[in-house]
């Protein structure tokens, strides 16, 4: 069965029966993975499908920025350009709590 390793010099997770020999990423021994528990395995294969949402939250929040700055240079009338003003500063508070969202999962292992 496949178990979840986590380097100790690095925090690179991999899945496998076994650690790696070498750390594909710092290149430590294997001797530096150690197993996690079934409970951390389980928050890190959770956090995969919140961390996706998250960074999709953050993609469409930027998208929503640049279209909204096209409105605010177009600047056709009052109330298209309040609108436009407030989804930017909106949309920037989410990109920014997902952001900090993420950074506080990757602080937690759970990446």
């Amino acid at each position: 069965m496949k178990k979840l390793w986590k380097c100790g010099v690095c925090g690179f997770t991999m899945e496998g029966i076994e650690p790696p020999e070498v750390c594909p990423n710092c290149g430590s021994p294997g001797s530096k993975y150690a197993e996690l528990s079934e409970e951390a395995a389980k928050k890190v294969y959770d956090s995969y499908v919140t961390n996706d949402i998250h960074m999709e939250l953050v993609t469409l929040a930027e998208r929503m920025i640049h279209l909204s700055r096209k409105g605010i240079d177009i600047n056709l009338d009052p109330n298209c350009l309040a609108i436009f003003k407030k989804t930017e500063a909106k949309c920037y508070i989410i990109k920014e709590m997902s952001k900090a969202e993420i950074a506080a999962h990757v602080s937690k292992g759970k990446w």
